[in-house]
């Protein structure tokens, strides 16, 4: 992984479980247990699109299994009541889908997520059309990347612009994603702008500061004073 940030497409799942619209109950019940999934997306046409079916579709169903009165009663919700008699993913799923594109951010999808209450999202192109599936732990992907690519990246993308007259140079060391920068510096203004050029990286869990103002620059302001 180099450069930030990084996309849907870096992380999602390409292949994905779908079905179309009159898919029964028990196929979809089937699918997601075989594929160990919570959700599918409904397909139709060449693939676009309609909605989302999750398990929390399917479990109004099973709610009336006991007690079919006392089960009406307890789901109050129109919706709710349709779903419990629902034969196909038609009519069981959540529509319209809440999707996200493959140039989005990871920040993006996971502000989608957190929006919607969802814990996936179908991956579509410009017309709707089904290319993957992002999930949260997708999502956390970036966080395994090694603590010297992150490292590299800091260096190259941050310390090169913002210290470019310390010397010796601004060390960059990253350990179980915590970067840390230490050495001399000439304008220590510049470390918030840094800590939260950091925190932007793909991967960073957290930045901490071993800086102190060049000497050099101290006698220097003395002197002007």
């Amino acid at each position: 992984m180099h450069g930030t940030p990084h996309i849907v497409s870096d992380v999602m799942t390409h292949t994905v479980a779908a079905v179309g619209r009159r898919a029964p109950f028990k196929e979809i019940v089937h699918m997601l247990q075989d594929w160990q999934i919570s959700a599918l997306p409904v397909l139709e046409g060449e693939g676009r699109v309609v909605g989302v079916i999750s398990e929390a579709d399917l479990l109004p169903k099973e709610e009336l299994r006991d007690d079919p009165e006392t089960g009406y009663l307890q789901l109050r919700q129109p919706v709710d009541l349709a779903k419990a008699d629902a034969l196909t993913a038609g009519d069981l799923m959540s529509s319209p889908a809440v999707t996200v594109q493959a140039n989005a951010t990871l920040a993006e999808a996971a502000r989608t997520m957190a929006r919607e209450g969802v814990k996936r999202l179908p991956v579509v192109d410009g017309t709707g059309l089904l290319e993957g599936i992002v999930s949260r732990a997708d999502l956390l992907k970036v966080f395994l990347r090694d603590d010297e690519d992150i490292a590299e990246e800091v260096r190259r993308e941050i310390v090169s612009y913002l210290f470019p007259l310390s010397s010796p140079a601004v060390q960059v060391e990253v350990r179980d994603g915590v970067v840390t920068l230490s050495g001399r510096i000439r304008d220590t203004s510049l470390v918030p702008v840094a800590a939260r050029l950091v925190r932007a990286v793909e991967g960073v869990v957290d930045v901490e500061f071993d800086l102190a103002l060049d000497a050099l620059d101290t006698d220097a302001a003395r002197h002007r004073s």
